[in-house]
């Protein structure tokens, strides 16, 4: 697609000016803004930054959620041939440092006070940054910094200018060219400082466009953009696909309303990552949990006959008559006020991606008639890499190499690509850039895996996770630790897990688990507990997780490659793992390597034996100040089981 974003959106607000192009809630009533109301919106936005100063090949950062009037300074700034650069809204101000310096930005558009204090607070560290431009005004009326100023100053500045000036803006979109820089997106940083991914207009457009003829995608599509901005999945789905497709993007009004604005949207396009759908099953199983018993019965009986014929009808295999009639009985008790409740009645594609889904959940979306598929790609590869056709989605793949995607396997196992849709190079880092693209135009992955037979692609770690056992029974078996750490977290009462064996003789993992799950399995059975501390060292909790773990041990033996990586010893967490520590990454990635400094007195405890050991870890609470948790955590043998031979 030769064309630029700030042309697109012309383009529709010509052909349909009328028609909604994004809805935003505010005080519950959702408000639509049409194609002619947006690039009304974009050209004064354009015409007030240009009077501020911001110049063509300049950075801008964007900080804040999902709001229509941040996609729209997004815009703007690309119409002046400026380059956005979404930031994590999560994010302390301390991480926002070395992407501001780094990309020598000047320019700020910030969502509301929050932002405002945050990039405050680091301004003496960043000497360039001059202008701050807010949206929401609450709290901000005393504020009398140097270059803050509101949203809507800015706009009255270009209305003037776009009066006296009406050709200037559509001048300055005509500039544009397709290999001209479109954007930058930091990634998650898991080692060191992270790295500014630079996309120009085609890259983006061109992988955008392509995952939008796989699945048929039209300007008729209602999608819910909820999650964080900066991250390159959300800004393909919302921002990308949507000026593609012309289709209607609705913002929530607060990350608190999500649930309930989902049902109230039912979209008909959904993309989550694999913790969304793990949390929305959760909730599920919790309130029937809590439901009377006929209803319990009901539910219980009916999900059996989804598993068994569910699936076989979504992949659109042969299934009989009995199982169809029972199928379509649960569809009208179970399946349909299910997918009504959770806020899928209408979706007709969903995706998930960023990490493994667990096989068992995978199928039970499907089984209850939602069509959720998997997805491969990065952000240094515009996202679109493999997907799953319909009928062909399956657990253990992340599909087909799509459009104009070439993939090739390294000796080593490293998955490599090659595509329009590739990074144009690390900002400032050639070195970074050299490594990852290679002279004749191949992206290394640093994902392992293969193609299958039927032309899918199996991930099964990190190349650099991929380990070996080393010692003991299992001496040189394969250990895959995203691969156990993902099978773990299917199940309800368990969130996050870390798992180490590389180079050791066996397998031990930590976990956190579920507060709200396990919370309410204790309530059930009246277990008394003080917070997430006291429950999580709780032997009934311990006794529930340790079957969850052999379960997944029983599972991992009858796998010829990973029978190895069963897990012999296990702990709970005494704290959640938390971004804000630094043990997650901002797209709630495990950050491995940190976590075991971190925590080596407890990863020196699991392999020397021990049953117990009393760890103390400084935290970092919501409002900045630091404190501390401390705790005796238990220590728990689990049963491994002996590889099962494959049938002859």
């Amino acid at each position: 697609m030769q064309t630029t974003f700030p042309r697109l959106l012309l383009k529709h607000a010509a052909e349909r000016p009328g028609a909604a192009a994004m809805r935003e809630k505010e005080y519950g009533i959702w408000q639509a803004h049409s194609w002619a109301d947006m690039a009304t919106l974009v050209e004064h936005i354009a015409c007030g930054l240009h009077q501020a100063g911001l110049r063509r090949d300049e950075h801008m950062v964007v900080i804040g959620a999902n709001r229509p009037r941040l996609y729209a300074t997004m815009l703007a700034a690309q119409a002046l041939g400026a380059v956005p650069i979404p930031l994590y809204q999560d994010a302390v101000g301390a991480e926002c440092v070395f992407p501001i310096n780094n990309a020598e930005v000047r320019f700020a558009m910030l969502e509301d006070q929050e932002q405002v204090d945050k990039l405050l607070e680091i301004r003496d560290r960043c000497p360039l940054l001059s202008n701050l431009v807010f949206d929401d005004p609450r709290g901000l009326r005393n504020y009398q910094e140097p270059g803050l100023t509101s949203l809507d100053a800015l706009i009255e500045s270009g209305k003037t200018l776009a009066a006296s000036q009406p050709a200037f803006f559509r001048a300055e979109v005509d500039k544009a060219q397709p290999d001209d820089v479109a954007a930058m997106f930091f990634t998650s940083g898991t080692t060191g400082n992270p790295k500014g991914v630079v996309h120009t207009h085609n890259t983006l457009l061109d992988r955008a466009q392509a995952g939008a003829e796989f699945d048929k995608l039209t300007g008729a599509e209602e999608v819910l953009a909820y999650l964080p901005p900066a991250w390159i999945g959300q800004n393909i789905f919302s921002y990308a696909q949507w000026l593609c497709c012309g289709y209607v993007v609705n913002c929530p009004e607060s990350a608190s309303t999500v649930t309930i604005d989902l049902k109230e949207v039912g979209p008909t396009y959904y993309f989550a990552p694999p913790r969304v759908f793990e949390g929305l099953l959760t909730s599920v199983m919790i309130r029937m949990e809590d439901a009377g018993a006929i209803k319990r019965k009901m539910f219980h009986t009916f999900m059996k006959v989804a598993k068994k014929a569910g699936s076989d009808l979504m992949d659109g295999k042969p299934v009989g008559v009995l199982d169809r009639l029972a199928y379509a009985l649960g569809g009208l008790l179970v399946y349909g006020p299910l997918r009504n409740n959770l806020g899928f009645s209408r979706v007709r594609v969903a995706y998930t991606a960023g990490e493994a889904i667990g096989p068992d959940l995978f199928t039970f979306y499907r089984s209850i008639g939602i069509n959720l598929k998997q997805l491969y790609g990065s952000t240094e590869t515009a996202v679109f890499v493999c997907l799953q056709p319909d009928h062909q989605a399956r657990a253990d793949t992340v599909g087909i190499p799509c459009r104009g995607v070439q993939i090739k396997v390294a000796d080593n196992g490293e998955i490599l690509v090659k595509s329009a849709g590739l990074l144009k190079e690390y900002y400032k880092n050639p070195a970074a850039t050299a490594e990852v693209l290679t002279a004749d135009g191949w992206y290394h992955t640093s994902d392992a895996g293969f193609l299958d037979a039927h032309g899918h692609l199996k991930i099964i770690d990190r190349v650099k996770d991929v380990g070996r056992i080393k010692g003991g029974a299992n001496d040189g078996a394969m250990f895959a630790p995203k691969y156990v750490e993902n099978k773990l977290k299917f199940f309800p009462h368990i969130k996050e897990v870390v798992a180490y064996g590389d180079q050791r003789e066996k397998v031990c993992v930590m976990i956190n688990i579920d507060f709200d799950a396990v919370g309410n399995w204790a309530e059930r059975r009246n277990l008394p507990y003080a917070g997430y501390t006291d429950l999580a060292q709780k032997p009934e909790v311990y006794q529930l997780i340790k079957e969850c773990v052999e379960k997944v041990n029983a599972d991992l033996s009858v796998d010829a490659l990973l029978a190895g990586s069963q897990v012999s010893r296990f702990l709970v967490l005494h704290k959640e793992l938390d971004a804000d520590d630094g043990e997650l990454t901002r797209t709630n990635k495990v950050r491995r390597g940190f976590i075991a400094e971190k925590y080596q007195p407890l990863v020196d405890a699991l392999y020397g034996g021990k049953t117990e050991q009393f760890i103390e870890t400084v935290v970092k609470f919501e409002d900045g100040r630091s404190g501390s948790v401390s705790a005796t955590l238990k220590i728990a043998d689990t049963t491994t089981f002996s590889p099962v031979k494959a049938a002859a």
